[in-house]
């Protein structure tokens, strides 16, 4: 059951880093919660994610790519993925992996939180 999440994870992730904002906010459910780590705190819905992002890539240009997957006792999925975080001149700002947990709701993603990889 993961390997198609998996599956829906890395279209959503190859979507975001080439800024196709429709195909991501496709994978979402239409109530989505979605961690705002750039500003703090979270945002709700399709619509607000997508401003969210737009917002943000004015500002700043993030590239995320998995790196690895794991299936959570609790039904969530892990994603280990590396984000690289330029400015608009393409200076390095950050270089770090994350881990980003999805929960899943009628196949398509609730939720989903950030964490520092320890």
């Amino acid at each position: 059951m993961s390997v198609g999440r998996e599956a829906v994870l890395e279209r959503m992730y190859a979507a975001f880093n080439a800024r196709q904002v429709e195909a991501v906010l496709a994978a979402m459910a239409p109530d989505v919660a979605w961690p705002n780590g750039w500003e703090g705190g979270v945002v709700r819905g399709r619509e607000a994610v997508g401003e969210y992002w737009r917002r943000q890539w004015a500002e700043i240009d993030p590239t995320v790519t998995p790196e690895a997957f794991e299936a959570l006792p609790d039904g969530r999925l892990a994603a280990s993925v590396r984000q690289v975080v330029c400015d608009r001149d393409g200076v390095t700002l950050s270089d770090q992996v994350v881990i980003h947990t999805y929960s899943f709701r009628d196949g398509l993603i609730a939720t989903m939180e950030i964490r520092k990889n320890p």
